[in-house]
């Protein structure tokens, strides 16, 4: 599937062949409200009705607004999500996110893509 933009443009959503959605954030964007609620449209029409596990490469967001953070705990086309990041900042946001906000499903925060995508794998063979 070709990638979906992410209306505003600070993104983009792919279902990738192996069955994982991928939500990559362009570098250094400030994700607001109407950014969230946009991805999460890109995410749920790659999705075309069905869940799927999703990783989301978050590794040089600049920020995430508190109201942004908030549509991320409502319930979209992804079954498990694995927040990838490289950075201390990174972990900071994520975790703030997993601290203050209940996820829809399962969310991990990674800095190895490899353990995040056995991880989202273990969905598909569930």
């Amino acid at each position: 599937m070709e990638p979906i933009a992410v209306e505003g443009g600070k993104g983009t959503v792919e279902l990738r062949s192996d069955g994982i959605i991928h939500l990559v954030w362009n570098d250094r964007v400030t994700i607001e409200a109407v950014d969230a609620h946009a991805a999460m449209a890109a995410v749920n029409e790659a999705g075309k009705g069905s869940e799927y596990p999703m990783l989301v490469d978050m590794a040089t967001t600049e920020s995430v607004h508190r109201h942004a953070r908030a549509v991320f705990s409502i319930p979209c086309a992804a079954s498990r999500i694995a927040l990838l990041g490289t950075s201390p900042v990174d972990r900071v946001l994520a975790n703030f996110f997993l601290g203050v906000h209940i996820p829809p499903c399962p969310t991990r925060f990674f800095t190895s893509r490899d353990e995040a995508l056995v991880w989202l794998m273990q969905d598909l063979a569930e």
